[in-house]
């Protein structure tokens, strides 16, 4: 007959109260450990003469009579205990058979030995327990097969699970790997507002909040970019920030609310060198992640090999389209919106024709662009803050990285013409009266900064998150977030 849960926290209090009554404290605050079980594994001699302490999770309690082993796991690995009653004496060792139990935590002194069947254990000739759990753990030691709890009790996931621990293992040297290359580059790291006035740095959807004190309004942000080229203003040259962002869109697996990106500025540069940079970079991380430069994902095999293959934005407009950018026909756009049953949020009629143009391609090109490779020189409605192109001023100096169908990278070169910026902004404004929620919000700060002067600067931002999905090869970006939004059960 299975247990309740109710009925299994009854017992395990009921537990809880024979060890205090025992004169053990199951939640004592002070722990003592020697090392970790991989390293006294490692050491096996040295610690076979001495005695040592240990303390981690039990993960399985088997045995019977006077004997009784235990799995002792840490963050570095597992070990097992052996708990003698003749080593031990009877009442400590009744005491921990009858009450600890697979999720417990302890510590164990002892020292190592051999088993019959070669296994490094730890005889025990002391043990204390550190934590006693009041819920049962995850049935099944493999993993948590439920994807909704995966996400939801992400501990639950993590610790009963060692691929996923893995994973964000990865993670973390990745963001760390970034961090070294762009120091080695002479960037510096910097911190910039995540409550800002005016929500800034892309075109998205901001979250509002209130600051009580100040009776004003703020924005989580949505990008770190005109902070970050406030301080090229300032007179540094080199700056990055690894950034948690927050935009008020969809869910998708290619999306969530809060998102970690990397943005980075660097003056003097252009996008041409930003792209040179990208391939460095990329090539030289990725395979200490991965362990090659060719990377399987859901089926596919991306090669980061250098050099990527570049297309222009016109040329794949006109070769998929046949729709020149400089020339649109919006009932062209409008039958193939209908055509092919393109839903786009808010309605047709709030988007210009470049915007239409753009959502047909996010939703029947990109897609289809597998990559890695730059897509360059975007019309210049759809990045207010990127510079025009010297020998055509209807388009940026931009390229986006695409792997996938999706955007990994966005960079471009700066605009620092404060006057140019301004009229910018005021096309944002205008569009943002006709109904387009996303467009750009006006920033005068920004452009009082840039009438001191900016020097040329390109600028880059990826998506952490997103490119994490395919170097791992999961299934969704909450699978690379530690704590993803989800919806609060009531």
């Amino acid at each position: 007959m299975n247990k309740t849960f109710n009925q299994l926290k009854s017992e395990r209090l009921k537990k809880i109260r024979a060890l205090k009554k025992a004169g053990f404290n199951p939640y004592p605050s002070k722990t003592e450990r020697t090392c970790g079980n991989s390293e006294a594994t490692a050491n096996f001699k040295k610690f076979a003469r001495s005695k040592i302490k240990l303390a981690g999770r039990l993960t399985a309690v088997r045995g019977h009579g006077g004997l009784l082993f235990v799995d002792l796991e840490d963050e570095s690995g597992k070990i097992q205990l052996a708990l003698k009653k003749n080593v031990l004496g009877n009442k400590i060792f009744e005491l921990f058979q009858n009450n600890l139990e697979r999720g417990d935590f302890v510590q164990a002194e002892g020292k190592l030995f051999l088993t019959r069947a070669g296994e490094k254990t730890l005889e025990v000739s002391n043990i204390k327990l550190l934590a006693k759990t009041l819920h049962p753990l995850p049935e099944k030691w493999a993993g948590l097969k439920n994807e909704e709890i995966r996400y939801r009790k992400r501990y639950l996931d993590l610790l009963s699970n060692a691929k996923t621990r893995d994973r964000f293992r990865k993670r973390a040297i990745f963001i760390n790997l970034l961090r070294e290359f762009l120091i080695s580059n002479k960037f510096l790291e910097v911190e910039t507002p995540v409550l800002q006035d005016v929500a800034g740095g892309a075109i998205a959807k901001p979250f509002k909040t209130r600051h009580n004190t100040l009776k004003q309004d703020f924005y989580l942000r949505i990008a770190p970019e005109l902070y970050l080229k406030r301080l090229l203003v300032g007179g540094y040259e080199r700056v990055f920030e690894f950034a948690r962002c927050f935009r008020n869109e969809g869910i998708s697996p290619q999306h969530n609310p809060d998102y970690t990106s990397l943005e980075f500025y660097w003056a003097y540069a252009d996008y041409e060198k930003m792209m040179r940079f990208t391939e460095k970079m990329l090539s030289k991380i990725i395979p200490r992640i991965t362990g090659s430069l060719k990377v399987k994902f859901q089926g596919n095999v991306y090669n980061f090999k250098p050099p990527y293959r570049k297309i222009r934005y016109s040329d794949l407009i006109k070769k998929e389209l046949k729709i020149s950018i400089n020339n649109i026909d919006r009932k062209k756009l409008l039958k193939i919106i209908k055509d092919k049953k393109i839903k786009i949020s808010g309605g047709v009629s709030r988007l210009s024709d470049i915007k239409l143009l753009e959502e047909i391609y996010k939703k029947t090109i990109r897609p289809k662009l597998l990559g890695p490779l730059f897509l360059l020189d975007y019309p210049k409605e759809m990045i207010p803050l990127a510079k025009t192109k010297d020998d055509n001023p209807n388009l940026i100096a931009t390229f986006q990285l695409i792997v996938n169908g999706w955007e990994i990278v966005k960079a471009y070169n700066e605009l620092n013409d404060p006057k140019e910026q301004e009229e910018r902004f005021n096309e944002q404004m205008k569009a943002r009266k006709l109904g387009d929620k996303e467009a750009h919000a006006q920033d005068r700060d920004f452009i009082e900064a840039l009438s001191y002067g900016m020097p040329p600067a390109a600028g880059w931002g990826m998506g952490i998150d997103r490119l994490l999905v395919i170097l791992l090869n999961q299934k969704n970006i909450r699978d690379v977030i530690l704590f993803p939004l989800r919806r609060i059960k009531k």
